[in-house]
């Protein structure tokens, strides 16, 4: 096996986004297979072409030969496994945007609510925050054309407002308390997108970093927020994985490598051909590789979220906390079809440090999809009990601790999943989008009272009242969303948080947003009380080297 450090190469490797599950893709490989009838491809490919000729040129009805050759590349892929995915040509660009870090547009976070796209926000530097369009504002029609009202979807906002740079849009929007529409011609612009949602300082020890995906710019954002923490003090470190879907094989790499000591084992990978066989090492001093490091996962962190924390689980870098990962261990590689389309292939298994696989099982007699539905009835988010390992795939970090293969990256520290506050109604509030549309509202009418708060009067002070929850139980009925006294007085102070939560991240930052959900994430208060143990294993790892 080659050994391949972490350059710039190791990018168009990716994996690639765990839980967006496969749609589908044709592929026509470069290299020679064994002529046998199961095997030729030649014969296969002549086979698919007859078909579809006979098809376009005999079937009764008329057909659209293009859809037919859709539909089936997705079942062909079926047959593979659940993450080699096919991404038709109009979908191909904003996927990829997603993982660039940036993308062409007017610069807003939008939200849909009773058929009307409303404006959440204007970010920060973008064409729409200089041209003054606020949060609140409703856009009525694009180009001339109404789009309030019509049964608009995300996708059709992405249509309209997404374009090239330098490129033009009129968009007519409804302010409150304004009789008449505004018209803006706005100039699309580069808009840049973060991969790090958060981060600050717990307190004058330990940092926090939430990071969401793995895209383009996240290792250099990584090392701003590390940066930044280490000069207000910071000596410890939670990494925040937690829900985070993966994305660049490259970005987890280059992110490990800051923590891990140098010639640290980061992973391998294994494929049918050799040239994807690969291991990545730490090859630089990092920015972090002496302070105290626990990472925090749980079902949804997968891919390079699982790279991330294997590598450190295996090294003995740090403590894992929270409860067992995803279970994604196949690489993709993105290849761009000659229609603009884009086929993502695996082309490889990865491995962590100490050998294992976490790849969860997949097949014609697995219930991939359902595999959370399982865990949750099966009781594995309450109990770390309940979770059985097969002994044959029992493997060792660098200090002799038992760690496992065959699903997921199991937590050195299982926390249980609290469903003790919430609720379906508290659910169906946010789902409706009865929650935004009551804070947009309401800050709306209540701007004076938030002008000169500080974020740290707020997060003390500040508390959501009973008659805000009122007024949000009505937004929520004129939305078809039924009152429940029962649930709402079970998830009554869980709702108050939620709603200063979101609030917050209105009027200052998503940092705001995360100071004040964290208050109740189990797996973030049980990690603030294990950093004597992460700080033990740490050193006896040293120790040994």
């Amino acid at each position: 096996m080659s050994e391949i450090k972490n350059t710039k190469q190791q990018i168009r490797l990716p994996i690639i986004l765990a839980l967006a599950i496969s749609a589908g893709i044709w592929i026509g490989a470069t290299f020679a297979e064994p002529k046998t009838d199961r095997n030729d491809l030649k014969a296969a490919i002549y086979k698919l072409q007859e078909i579809i000729t006979y098809i376009n040129r005999d079937y009764v009805d008329s057909v659209n030969t293009n859809e037919l050759v859709e539909y089936g590349i997705q079942r062909m892929l079926e047959k593979l496994d659940p993450h080699s995915s096919y991404i038709p040509a109009k979908d191909a660009t904003l996927a990829k945007s997603q993982l660039d870090g940036e993308f062409d547009g007017i610069g807003v976070e939008f939200g849909i609510i009773r058929d009307t796209i409303y404006v959440v926000a204007p970010l920060t530097g973008g064409p729409s925050e200089k041209l003054g369009i606020q949060s609140g504002d409703q856009i009525i029609r694009v180009d001339g054309k109404t789009v309030a009202g019509t049964g608009i979807t995300n996708r059709d906002v992405f249509d309209l407002l997404r374009g090239p740079r330098g490129s033009k849009v009129m968009i007519d929007i409804k302010r409150k308390n304004q009789k008449d529409l505004i018209p803006y011609e706005i100039t699309r612009d580069k808009i840049p997108q973060y991969s790090i949602n958060a981060t600050y300082m717990v307190n004058d020890e330990i940092g926090y970093i939430k990071v969401t995906r793995f895209a383009a710019t996240t290792h250099e954002e990584f090392k701003k927020s590390v940066r930044d923490l280490k000069e207000q003090g910071m000596k410890k470190l939670i990494l925040d994985l937690q829900s985070n879907p993966g994305g660049y094989m490259g970005a987890a790499i280059n992110i490990a490598d800051e923590i891990l000591d140098e010639n640290a084992l980061i992973v391998s990978q294994q494929g049918k051909l050799n040239r994807y066989n690969q291991k990545a090492f730490a090859i630089k001093p990092g920015l972090f590789e002496d302070g105290s490091v626990i990472v925090l996962i749980n079902e949804g962190s997968a891919s390079a979220s699982e790279i991330v924390a294997g590598a450190i689980q295996d090294n003995d870098r740090g403590l894992i906390v929270g409860r067992r990962s995803f279970g994604k261990g196949l690489v993709q590689m993105p290849i761009d079809l000659s229609d603009g389309a884009e086929l993502r292939l695996t082309i490889a298994r990865y491995y962590t440090p100490s050998g294992r696989s976490i790849q969860k099982p997949y097949g014609e007699d697995e219930d991939y999809s359902s595999d959370w539905v399982n865990r949750f009835e099966h009781g594995e988010f309450f109990t770390a009990d309940s979770i059985k390992f097969d002994d044959s795939l029992r493997y060792e970090t660098k200090s002799g601790r038992a760690v496992y293969g065959g699903g997921g990256i199991m937590p050195d520290f299982f926390v249980p999943l609290d469903t003790t506050m919430s609720s379906a109604y508290v659910n169906r509030i946010f789902n409706s989008d009865s929650a935004r549309e009551f804070i947009l509202d309401y800050l709306d009418k209540n701007k004076k009272k938030f002008d000169n708060m500080s974020f740290e009067d707020y997060y003390h002070k500040y508390q959501v009242s009973e008659d805000m929850l009122q007024s949000l139980i009505k937004v929520g009925e004129k939305n078809k969303v039924k009152y429940d006294e029962k649930d709402f007085k079970k998830s009554k102070d869980y709702l108050k948080i939620l709603l200063k939560a979101h609030m917050g991240r209105n009027i200052f930052d998503d940092n705001a947003f995360y100071k004040i959900i964290n208050d109740i994430n189990e797996v973030y208060l049980q990690a603030l009380n294990l950093f004597d143990q992460a700080e033990e294993l740490a050193f006896v790892s040293k120790k040994e080297e």
